[in-house]
C-alpha cells in the first residue's frame, strides 16, 4: 500500500517541451485544475440556465452560493467592494470545487500544494496592491500608518506594518495549503491503519473498527474543513480588497 505521501506526487501526463533541465509537461495537478474549472462552471451553466422564477434545487443551491459571497464581500469591503465580485466569486468556486473533488478516493487535491495555494494568494496580493496605488496614489501607504497612530510612533509601526502586508500572501497560502495537507495525510494513515488491520484475520477485522469509525469521521471533518477552508480564504480577500478600496481605515 503507498505511503500517505504519495497522493501528493505530481505525475507527468504529457510531456510537452524540455529545454535542459526545465521540463514543461501537462501533469496531473494541471489535469484537476482543469476538472476542477470544467465542474464549477458546469455547475454553474447548467443549474441557472432555466432561470426559473421559483428556482429548483440546482438553481437554489447556485442562487445561495452567488448570495453568500456577494454578503461576504459586502461585509467586508462594503458596497464599492461589487466590482471585485467576480474576482472573489471565482476564486471562491475554484477552492470549494477542488477541496471537493479531492475528498473522492484516489483523486488529487490541487489545493494541497504551495505552489497553487501561493499563486491564488498572489492573484490577492497584486490586485490589492496595483489597484491601491492606481486608485489612491501614494495615499495609499497610509495604509502602514493607521489612523490615530502618534507619528513619534512611525519609525516602530511602519516597518512592522510593511512587513505584516508583505507577509500576507505567505500567511494567506499557508493557511489553506497546510489545512489540507495534514488533514489528507491523517486520513490516509487511519485508512490504512483499517486496511492493514483487516489482512490480519478475525481479531484484526475486530481491531480494525476503532480506525473505521475514526476515518468515517475525520472524513465528515475533511468535507467541512474543505467548506471552510474556501470561506476563509475568500473572506480574507475581501478583508484585503477593503485595504485597497478604503486605505487608512
Amino acid at each position: 500500500m503507498a505511503g500517505p505521501i504519495a497522493q501528493f506526487e505530481i505525475k507527468s501526463l504529457v510531456d510537452v517541451a524540455e529545454f535542459g533541465a526545465i521540463e514543461i509537461a501537462f501533469t496531473n495537478s494541471a489535469a484537476y485544475m482543469v476538472l476542477t474549472v470544467a465542474t464549477a462552471g458546469l455547475f454553474l451553466i447548467l443549474s441557472t440556465h432555466g432561470r426559473l422564477l421559483v428556482p429548483d434545487r440546482w438553481q437554489a443551491a447556485s442562487e445561495l452560493l452567488y448570495e453568500f459571497v456577494a454578503k461576504t464581500l459586502r461585509d467586508n469591503a462594503g458596497e464599492k467592494g461589487a466590482k471585485f465580485f467576480p474576482l472573489v466569486f471565482s476564486l471562491f468556486m475554484f477552492i470549494l470545487t477542488a477541496n471537493l473533488i479531492g475528498m473522492f478516493p484516489f483523486a488529487f487535491t490541487v489545493t494541497s500544494h504551495i505552489v497553487v495555494t501561493f499563486a491564488l494568494a498572489m492573484l490577492v496580493f497584486l490586485t490589492v496592491t496595483l489597484y491601491g496605488v492606481y486608485r489612491h496614489g501614494f495615499r495609499f501607504f497610509r495604509l502602514f500608518l493607521p489612523a490615530g497612530v502618534p507619528l513619534v510612533l512611525a519609525p516602530l509601526i511602519v516597518p512592522i506594518e510593511v512587513i505584516s502586508y508583505l507577509s500576507r500572501p505567505v500567511s494567506h497560502s499557508v493557511r489553506l495549503f497546510a489545512v489540507m495537507l495534514s488533514g489528507h495525510i491523517t486520513l490516509k494513515v487511519f485508512a490504512g491503519f483499517v486496511v492493514s488491520l483487516g489482512s490480519l484475520g478475525t481479531l484484526g477485522l475486530l481491531a480494525a473498527v476503532a480506525p473505521l469509525m475514526m476515518t468515517v469521521a475525520l472524513t465528515a471533518l475533511e468535507v467541512l474543513m474543505a467548506v471552510i477552508q474556501a470561506y476563509i480564504f475568500t473572506m480574507l480577500t475581501c478583508m484585503y480588497l477593503n485595504d485597497a478600496l478604503h486605505p487608512g481605515h
